[in-house]
């Protein structure tokens, strides 16, 4: 650069004001050439133009339509699906709750006294009652009012059911003898005309009949029920005693609302329709046609239907999710997905005719050819009109840019050269950039300014919050470490943990996914000739988890002490977590005590994993024991207990769910067949051997994926008792 004078020569100054002034005479001439080029180019351009934008819009928004329909009947069906599914599995875990009661009730493993019963009472119509109904020709002898008294028992769980829902119509029992107990709100409908109690007999119910037919939990047919005259769907489950039918007990649903929700559904071309496990239509908005619901009897299954595409869509729509297909029924052209509601066999088809989604692209075409038109005359007439005024303001504005240029450049290049001065003596000791009243311009100068002082302030303050975040991350993690270190002292990790006892060998180890987890085991003696084992996952992870989990193996150590059964000291510990236990946690618990003189392991278990035992010389295989309700769900929960023996040789291996559930990079799960594997891979090795397996036979598996669950393992030989 050269300065002569005030004015500076290769500076922005110079250059600003060269550029406008080029700038100016480069648009005067441009703009002549282009006035007469646009007349002449402008019919032809404009006819061409409209053509292709027209092509382009009407194939861009038919493939936008397209897309938005396939995407929004994907979402909104899977959300129906699967509402409509956790309705019938709830469904299917109450019917499940009645038939364990039911089956401890009759089995006498559930203490119980004689509970009264009654039947139906019109002055209670509205309130939750359970009500008693016989069939015709049953009649109540001693033996049989013993079993109804007994049975009764059930009202309570009965009642606490039939209120979990609003959707449940009732809960109920029938029996083999024509007996049927019923919960429900609805005792003024359970009278004929004349006052009399109507007669029931559940054993010629469909529910009663399948469930007995199946000897599982069955889902009836849409049908009507009995006492209401509404449509619904019964959930039932027969209940064994010394392998004799004993009871079938079950629970409704009213379907009205489904059904509302389907009739209201019929809007702008798309309807929903729902599909029984027979490929019948139960529920649509259509009177006629493929889709009209017609009676059990004259209802064709849709999944033999001569047309291929909707039989293969039915079909594949019962197994899983269906992608959007095309599918040409009654002469009309949809768009259909199935989604399965897997609790109960059904499918929700999700129909949307694909005429109305071409309605949009129709009417945007019109919308265009009539804007295009009005456009391309008022810019012939604006055009005109324009010319003339651009070049009388071009030349007004090339006399003022040579007296502007001079000006400009100088009010742009002072504040510039201030601020340039200001942060090239930014030093340690001042460190921020304030700003001034010189470049407050108004403008990019002013912005730039700005920018330059909050950055400077932002770095000063992020110095400081670095220094206090730094020092406050240090101390976290001195808590964390501290916590890892008063959960790892609560368990057991001092191995051989008892090197004067010969009789067995026992090993274990946990793996927090985070700093603390939930799992945990524990061992001990309780007297010189019972050892007591536990295996145990609390919901949850982190730190919370680690809290309740000390609380629940003090709990459970301490019942354990006192001499109890295993049954027992679940159910104690139950009772102990359940009576202050605001924040929803449980805990699944595996826990065994081992007569060391014997070789009789006792066990119960709370929702745990199966243990797996090696009680020959076949090796390890999994021992599926029935499970009891999680610690810390209800806290009226009943656990039964099972026994072992083991010989010299034998052995015990017990774990938490992250073994079982640990994922490779395509997250697929490490499994119990791979862990039984494992295990019997070298089955007559030591216990810390036998865990150290399975844990190199995972870290193949994952082959470096993050772990996302605590991985926690037991193992104890029994070597018998000592010479």
């Amino acid at each position: 650069m050269k300065k002569y004078k005030n004015f500076v020569i290769g500076g922005i100054e110079n250059k600003l004001f060269n550029m406008i002034l080029i700038t100016t005479i480069v648009l005067l001439l441009a703009f002549t050439g282009m006035t007469v080029y646009q007349g002449n180019m402008l019919k032809d351009l404009t006819q061409n133009t409209s053509e292709q934008q027209k092509e382009s819009i009407t194939g861009i928004t038919s493939s936008i339509m397209d897309e938005v329909v396939r995407r929004s009947m994907d979402r909104t069906t899977l959300l129906e699906a699967q509402l409509a599914d956790q309705l019938f599995h709830d469904l299917g875990v109450r019917v499940e709750m009645l038939e364990e009661y039911a089956e401890k009730l009759l089995n006498g493993s559930a203490e119980a006294s004689y509970h009264s019963y009654r039947g139906p009472d019109p002055d209670l119509h509205g309130e939750t009652t359970t009500q008693l109904f016989l069939a015709e020709g049953t009649y109540i002898d001693g033996a049989l009012d013993r079993k109804i008294g007994t049975i009764a028992n059930m009202s309570e769980l009965m009642t606490s059911l039939f209120g979990a829902s609003e959707q449940t119509n009732s809960c109920f029992v029938g029996l083999p003898e024509g007996v049927f107990l019923i919960t429900d709100d609805r005792s003024g409908m359970k009278f004929n005309e004349d006052g009399s109690v109507k007669s029931y007999d559940p054993r010629t119910r469909p529910w009663y009949e399948q469930a007995v037919e199946k000897g599982g939990l069955i889902f009836t047919d849409v049908e009507t029920d009995a006492f209401t005259g509404d449509i619904g769907i019964v959930c039932a489950m027969p209940v064994y005693v010394d392998g004799e039918l004993a009871a079938v007990v079950g629970s409704d649903l009213f379907l009205s609302a489904m059904q509302e929700g389907v009739q209201a559904s019929d809007v702008d071309g798309g309807f929903l329709c729902v599909i029984n496990q027979n490929g019948h239509v139960v529920f649509s908005p259509k009177t006629e046609g493929t889709f009209a619901v017609l009676s059990k009897d004259e209802a064709p299954d849709l999944r033999q239907s001569k047309n291929l595409q909707l039989a293969d869509l039915v079909a594949d729509g019962m197994k899983e999710k269906t992608d959007v297909r095309v599918v040409e029924v009654d002469g009309k052209t949809y768009y259909m997905i199935g989604v399965p509601v897997g609790s109960i066999g059904w499918t929700l088809l999700s129909v949307f005719d694909q005429s109305y989604a071409g309605k949009p692209v129709d009417t945007l075409q019109e919308s265009y050819d009539q804007i295009q038109t009005e456009a391309t005359a008022t810019y012939r007439q604006k055009s005109r009109s324009m010319n003339i005024g651009t070049t009388v303001v071009l030349g007004l504005v090339l006399i003022g840019a040579f007296a502007n240029a001079i000006r400009l450049g100088r009010k742009i290049v002072r504040p510039l050269n201030t601020i340039t001065k200001r942060i090239a003596n930014i030093s340690d000791q001042d460190m921020e950039f304030k700003m001034e009243d010189e470049y407050r311009t108004g403008d990019e100068i002013e912005v730039l300014a700005e920018s330059f002082a909050t950055i400077s302030h932002r770095t000063v303050e992020y110095m400081d919050q670095l220094t206090t975040v730094t020092a406050e991350k240090e101390r976290i993690g001195t808590e964390l470490n501290m916590a890892r270190q008063i959960q790892a002292s609560m368990m057991p990790t001092i191995f051989p943990a008892f090197p004067e006892r010969k009789e067995f060998d026992i090993y274990a180890t946990v793996e927090p996914a985070k700093g603390v987890g939930g799992d945990f085991y524990d061992f001990f003696l309780i007297d010189e000739d019972h050892l007591c084992m536990v295996m145990a996952d609390v919901s949850g992870k982190g730190i919370p988890a680690a809290l309740f989990m000390m609380v629940c193996k003090i709990i459970l150590q301490s019942c354990a002490m006192l001499g109890r059964s295993a049954s027992e000291i679940l159910a104690k510990t139950n009772e102990a977590i359940c009576s202050n236990n605001k924040q929803g946690m449980f805990v699944t618990v595996w826990l065994g005590i081992l007569e060391i003189s014997t070789g009789k392991l006792t066990a119960s278990n709370a929702g745990h994993e199966y243990p797996a035992f090696k009680l020959s010389e076949d090796g390890f295989k999994l021992m599926k024991d029935r499970h009891g309700f999680v610690i810390g769900g209800f806290d009226r929960s009943k656990y039964t207990e099972y026994q072992i023996q083991m010989n010299p040789g034998d052995k015990l291996f017990v774990y938490t769910d992250g073994v079982a559930e640990a994922m490779d990079p395509e997250n697929q799960m490490f499994g119990t067949d791979r862990m039984i594997e494992a295990l019997n891979k070298d089955p007559k090795a030591a216990p810390q051997q036998i865990l150290n397996n399975v844990r190199d036979e995972v870290n193949v598996f994952v082959h470096g994926a993050e772990q996302f669950d605590d991985l926690t393992m037991l193992c104890m030989e029994y070597k018998g008792k000592k010479e």
